[in-house]
């Protein structure tokens, strides 16, 4: 057989691996839309339930921090599963835990056990950890040219989850009285369930030899100034969203708003998370991720400088909406920086790596957030904020100052 003839009879045609990304593509974004409900239910209910069950008003985000420690500590694991197995067994991996941490929860809330409630909260973060890698699924079924706007386009997906989540804890929080918020998280559990079967279309390549050999030592990946800024951008970026959004549904609370304002603002939170996904891939490829990444940052400090100018509601929707935009600028940013630090045969590694890192520190934030608002209040949350953020810019700076002079050697 001539080689032209068993070429063109192996390889496939261009439309037909055209249309393969489209579909893989849709598919993430569809769970990603499905499964973000999980991290906007958690995050809706975490404080105000920690704060009804606790011994101590002191450990009410306990139960969010838990989930930002799952989040960390399945991260590694999650990139070990994909790197043996592919990405779409730790995708299904993930979703079982999105299905368990509903039933534990809701099982917690009738039992008013607030040490289970917390317990259930590790697979909800494994969950969530599995969710973040579809950005990276999405660009590695791509062209180096369009992966920004793939992964774009995944956290667009997530647009939907800022509309699905909190509409299902409003809709569903008094279902099964007195337990307030038990029929959510049955109804969370579904909704995993669903992320699962759309999963379950999704073809990526397989695991070579060479990415089972893992590449060069993380020692000399992490030596690399872009990925060191990076990993810090995205730490920062990623550490006030979530301290800050940890507190916000309770100091509203604490502020006398009603639940159902509470619920409205994280909507609108979450929608600005990704509702910026559209075009955030486009700016960055025009103008580079640093850039995207320090306008990330100023509008993280923009937010907090809005909470600080009152405690209403305006306050609170202004600041959480524009902590969204900042967020989604910032991480995507960050993520994209990450993609040009490794090799293809290193990326499960790195990228979880990275993850890792990102999820660990958060954890702090979150565990330091609750004690934080009970103890000195709302101002104090937002006035610490424009510490990482200096760190950030600094790293951001002197990175660039960097590639200057390396560019002009």
């Amino acid at each position: 057989m001539p080689q032209a003839e068993a070429t063109a009879r192996t390889e496939p045609a261009p439309a037909a691996s055209h249309a393969h990304e489209l579909s893989n593509v849709a598919r993430l974004v569809i769970a990603q839309a499905l499964a973000g409900a999980n991290a906007v239910v958690v995050y809706a209910t975490g404080a105000i339930v920690g704060n009804t069950l606790a011994p101590s008003p002191a450990l009410a985000t306990l139960p969010i921090s838990i989930f930002v420690v799952g989040m960390a500590i399945c991260t590694l694991p999650a990139g070990s599963i994909a790197r043996r197995f592919g990405r779409r067994a730790a995708f299904l991996g993930g979703t079982a835990c999105g299905v368990l941490v509903g039933l534990l929860s809701s099982l917690a809330l009738l039992l008013g056990s607030f040490w289970l409630f917390c317990a259930a909260m590790i697979p909800g973060g494994a969950y969530a950890a599995v969710v973040l890698s579809f950005r990276f699924a999405a660009a590695d079924c791509t062209g180096p040219e369009r992966r920004p706007r793939a992964m774009s386009a995944v956290m667009a997906g997530g647009v939907v989850a800022g509309i699905v989540g909190p509409q299902l804890v409003t809709h569903t929080m008094n279902l099964w009285p007195p337990h307030l918020f038990a029929a959510t998280y049955l109804a969370q559990a579904a909704v995993a369930a669903l992320s699962a079967l759309v999963l379950l279309g999704v073809r990526l390549p397989k695991p070579t030899v060479s990415e089972l050999a893992g590449g060069r030592p993380l020692s000399v990946i992490l030596r690399q100034p872009r990925f060191v800024t990076a990993v810090i951008c995205g730490v920062v970026s990623y550490l006030l969203m979530n301290f800050i959004m940890t507190a916000a549904p309770l100091a509203m609370r604490l502020c006398g708003l009603p639940q159902e304002s509470s619920n409205l603002g994280l909507q609108w939170h979450v929608i600005a998370m990704y509702a910026p996904s559209f075009f955030t891939g486009r700016l960055i490829g025009r103008f580079g991720a640093p850039r995207i990444v320090a306008a990330g940052l100023a509008l993280i400090a923009a937010s907090s400088a809005v909470g600080l100018a009152g405690q209403d509601i305006a306050h609170f929707w202004i600041g959480l909406i524009l902590l969204g935009v900042g967020w989604n600028f910032g991480f995507l940013g960050a993520s994209a920086l990450v993609l040009d630090c490794h090799r293809p045969e290193e990326k499960t590694r790195v990228q979880s790596l990275n993850d890792f890192i990102v999820f660990g520190t958060m954890a702090c934030g979150s565990f330091a957030s609750g004690s934080l608002l009970t103890s000195y209040g709302w101002d104090a949350v937002l006035s610490i904020s424009f510490v990482p953020l200096a760190l950030a810019t600094a790293a951001l700076i002197v990175t660039a100052l960097y590639r200057s002079d390396r560019m002009a050697a």
